[in-house]
C-alpha cells in the first residue's frame, strides 16, 4: 500500500532557536517542515513550493507577521493558504481582528502546548492532502472524459463512413437495378412500371436520408476542406429542414485552419447549440459567429426564440440536458469557458477557447494543406 504523500509546512521566525523548537514539536507529523528566518525568505519559499499551512511569528523585524500575511494573501496563488500566528505577547482584540483580516485562521500563544500545535497544524495538512487527492481524481476524470469524447468522435466517423460506403452503395445499386429493369423491359405493364418508378423514387429518398445522417454524424467537409465549409453546410441544412433562417459571421474572413481536434470540437459545439435552437427555442432566426480575438477564439450561437430559465442559464447540473453537458465538457477539454444567457429575445451561447500556435494548422483559409 502506498504511503501518504508528505505535505509542506512553512515555519517563519527570525529566531533559529524557535524554529528548532517548532521542528521538534511537529516532527511526529511526518511532514516536510520548511524553515524561513524572515518574511523575505518566506516569500521566496512560497514561490518555489506548494505549502499547506504557514506557522508564523507575529513579532519579527523588518516585516512583522501581519505585514507578511497581507503580502501573502495579495498574491492570487496564495490567497487560500491558512496562516497560524504564534505570539509571545498578549494580543488585543484589535490585533486579532487585524490578523484575521490578513488571513489568519488561528492563534497559538507562548508557552506553546506541543499537542495543541500538532493538532492545529495536522488538520490543515490533512485538508491540503485531501484537496490534492481530489484534484488528482478530477484530473483523471478529465482525461477519461476527453478519451470518451475522442472515442465518440471516432465512432461517429466510422459509422458515417459505413453508412456512406456500405448502405449507401447498396441503395444506389438497388436503384440502378430497378431503373435498368424498367428501361430494358419495354413489355412491362403500366402498373408494374409505375410501381417500379415509385420504388426507385423511395430508394432515392432513402439515399438522401442516408447521406444526410452520414454527414450529420461526421461531415466529410470537416476533414477534406475545413471547419468553415462544414459550418456553412450545417447551417444550410438546418434552414432547409426547419425553415429557421441562419447567418454565419466569421472574423477574420481568412480564418486560419485549426488542429483537427479543435475543428471537430468547435463543429460539435455549434451543432449541438443549433440542435437546441431547433428543439426548444421556437426561433425564426439563428446567428453563428466565429471570431479570433487576440489569444482567444470566441464562438457565439444566438437565436430569437423564447429564451431559457435562470436555472439553465446558471448551468445547474440537474437543469441542463445531455447536449449542454456535452458542450461544457468539450469546452473544458480545451481550457475554455461556456456562458449562457437570455438575449431578450432568445438565448445566447458563448464559448471562449484559448488560441495559440499549437491550435493553428497550415496558414490561412480553407483548403490550405497542412505544413
Amino acid at each position: 500500500m502506498r504511503g501518504k504523500s508528505k505535505i509542506n509546512i512553512l515555519m517563519v521566525d527570525d529566531e533559529p532557536g524557535k524554529l528548532l523548537s517548532y521542528e521538534v514539536m511537529l516532527g511526529d507529523l511526518g511532514e516536510n517542515l520548511i524553515k524561513a528566518n524572515s518574511g523575505r525568505e518566506a516569500l521566496e519559499r512560497l514561490l518555489k513550493i506548494d505549502v499547506a499551512v504557514v506557522l508564523m511569528d507575529v513579532s519579527m523585524p523588518e516585516m512583522n507577521g501581519f505585514e507578511l500575511a497581507d503580502i501573502i494573501h495579495q498574491h492570487p496563488r496564495f490567497q487560500e493558504i491558512p496562516i497560524i500566528f504564534i505570539s509571545a505577547l498578549l494580543l488585543t482584540d484589535i490585533d486579532r481582528v487585524r490578523g484575521y483580516r490578513a488571513g489568519a485562521v488561528d492563534y497559538v500563544s507562548v508557552p506553546i502546548i506541543p499537542e495543541l500545535l500538532r493538532a492545529k497544524v495536522s488538520v490543515f495538512a490533512e485538508l491540503h492532502r485531501r484537496a490534492q487527492q481530489l484534484e488528482a481524481l478530477n484530473a483523471q476524470l478529465r482525461r477519461l472524459s476527453s478519451s470518451l469524447i475522442a472515442a465518440q468522435d471516432q465512432e461517429r466517423r466510422r459509422i458515417a463512413r459505413n453508412l456512406h460506403d456500405s448502405l449507401g452503395q447498396e441503395l444506389v445499386a438497388a436503384k440502378m437495378s430497378i431503373d435498368g429493369t424498367v428501361l430494358q423491359d419495354q413489355a412491362i405493364n403500366p402498373m408494374t412500371r409505375a410501381a417500379a418508378t415509385e420504388a426507385s423514387a423511395m430508394i432515392d429518398r432513402a439515399i438522401q436520408q442516408v447521406r444526410s445522417v452520414s454527414h450529420l454524424l461526421h461531415p466529410p467537409l470537416l476533414d477534406e476542406v475545413g471547419l468553415l465549409s462544414a459550418l456553412r453546410w450545417l447551417l444550410e441544412g438546418l434552414t432547409k429542414r426547419s425553415g429557421i433562417e441562419t447567418f454565419l459571421d466569421v472574423q477574420p474572413p481568412e480564418f486560419p485552419r485549426l488542429t483537427p481536434e479543435l475543428e471537430t470540437a468547435i463543429f460539435r459545439i455549434i451543432q449541438e447549440a443549433l440542435n437546441n435552437v431547433l428543439r426548444h427555442s421556437g426561433a425564426k432566426n439563428g446567428w453563428v459567429t466565429l471570431k479570433r480575438q487576440n489569444v482567444q477564439l470566441v464562438i457565439t450561437v444566438r437565436d430569437d426564440g423564447k429564451g431559457i430559465s435562470e436555472r439553465v442559464a446558471d448551468l445547474r447540473s440537474r437543469s441542463i440536458g445531455v447536449g449542454l453537458g456535452g458542450i461544457g465538457q468539450r469546452v473544458k477539454e480545451f481550457g475554455g469557458v461556456l456562458r449562457l444567457e437570455n438575449a431578450n429575445p432568445g438565448t445566447r451561447v458563448e464559448v471562449t477557447i484559448p488560441f495559440s500556435n499549437e491550435t493553428k494548422r497550415g496558414q490561412t483559409g480553407e483548403g490550405t494543406p497542412d505544413t
